[in-house]
């Protein structure tokens, strides 16, 4: 889309990235849908450059490395500046074990990131508050939701399925729980295999690996786990997201024990497959993803409610419905809308927009 675009109308737009020096991760998904979503439908409205310092009208920023920092006097006279929270300095104290020398100038340099963009997007409306007692304006900050293509998330057919089970080995009839993501403690990666333990009968299959290596925190037990996991549980390690939809076609359930979120891909990918969801009860959750999924406290109640998804057929398929439902809510068609009308309403100076934005989307 790039550079097919030719209407005079057209806004251009920097996607300003370095997600990919990485692989496996959920800002690098998130930004990968931004770019498909808006090349599926706003490809007449938009012509999007990678890691241009070229003069656009928007310059969006979806990674904080000091390179992009330094481009911000640039982009600034050029055209409108926008951040995308992907992260705060509670999520990155729960992900990664970072030196104490650094973890302070680093969550400085973070907000003070954040702070100096025209505007500020996040994924969750939860952490909006979180940014404005750091300082940041809240006249400036946007909550628009994450959102997954329906082209490279879908249910498959009863006969896929069962081919995808073979090709995965995974015995007929049996029972089988995935969790995605990063492996740390965040992730809740130890009540998985916890909870796999007390659910012998049942495959446990956790997708995603150490993205950041041994800077991962709990690396070093849950490398323990990995190494040398219960009979019933498989780590795959990072898998590439083209081949994430079968994985989840092939499963039964998708349990995301995490103990800290924004708005994880994960969940959207499945409930694109129309998958049963079982996660811990979080207040990030509420009011976004809460109403489409099996809300649990602890190992008990994931013990509890994976057993009653497993043996009772009619409740599973209210919960798969329930996820059929929650992918409708978060198209992408519906998530497009949101984006074409804050782009569109931008303005130069920090927090104004040219007209109000949609239901659903200002901050306030």
């Amino acid at each position: 889309m790039t550079e097919k675009n030719t209407s005079p109308k057209a806004k251009t737009i920097a996607m300003m990235s370095r997600a990919d020096m990485t692989k496996g991760h959920g800002v690098l998904s998130v930004y990968e849908e931004l770019i498909r979503l808006l090349n599926d439908y706003c490809s007449d409205k938009y012509i999007i450059r990678k890691n241009s310092l070229a003069k656009a009208d928007i310059y969006h920023y979806h990674t904080i490395n000091t390179e992009f920092y330094l481009t911000l006097p640039i982009a600034k006279k050029n055209g409108v500046t926008v951040g995308f929270v992907h992260f705060l300095p509670q999520t990155i104290d729960e992900s990664l074990h970072l030196w104490k020398i650094a973890k302070n100038p680093f969550y400085w340099y973070m907000m003070k990131f954040y702070d100096a963009m025209d505007h500020i997007v996040v994924v969750n409306p939860h952490f909006i508050d979180q940014l404005v007692s750091s300082g940041i304006d809240r006249d400036k900050i946007t909550y628009i939701p994450n959102c997954v293509s329906v082209e490279s998330f879908f249910r498959k057919s009863d006969e896929e399925k069962k081919a995808l089970r073979k090709k995965y080995d995974i015995p007929e009839g049996k029972k089988t729980v995935i969790g995605v993501g990063q492996l740390q403690i965040r992730k809740g990666v130890e009540d998985f295999v916890e909870v796999a333990k007390r659910n012998p009968d049942k495959l446990f299959m956790w997708i995603g690996g150490f993205s950041f290596g041994k800077m991962s925190d709990g690396y070093e037990n849950i490398k323990k786990m990995v190494d040398e996991p219960p009979e019933n549980v498989r780590f795959t390690g990072i898998i590439d997201r083209e081949e994430m939809n079968d994985y989840y076609n092939a499963a039964d359930m998708l349990f995301l024990p995490s103990f800290a979120e924004l708005f994880p891909v994960t969940i959207l990918e499945a409930l694109s497959c129309h998958l049963p969801i079982v996660v811990r009860d979080l207040e990030e959750y509420h009011g976004i993803v809460s109403d489409y999924c099996v809300l649990c406290r602890d190992n008990e109640e994931f013990d509890a409610q994976i057993k009653k998804l497993c043996e009772d057929e009619a409740y599973y398929r209210e919960m798969s419905a329930k996820s059929a439902f929650g992918s409708e809510y978060y198209s992408a068609e519906n998530v497009a809308k949101m984006w074409e009308e804050f782009y569109d309403g931008l303005d130069k100076q920090p927090g104004k927009k040219k007209h109000s934005s949609g239901k659903g989307v200002k901050s306030s």
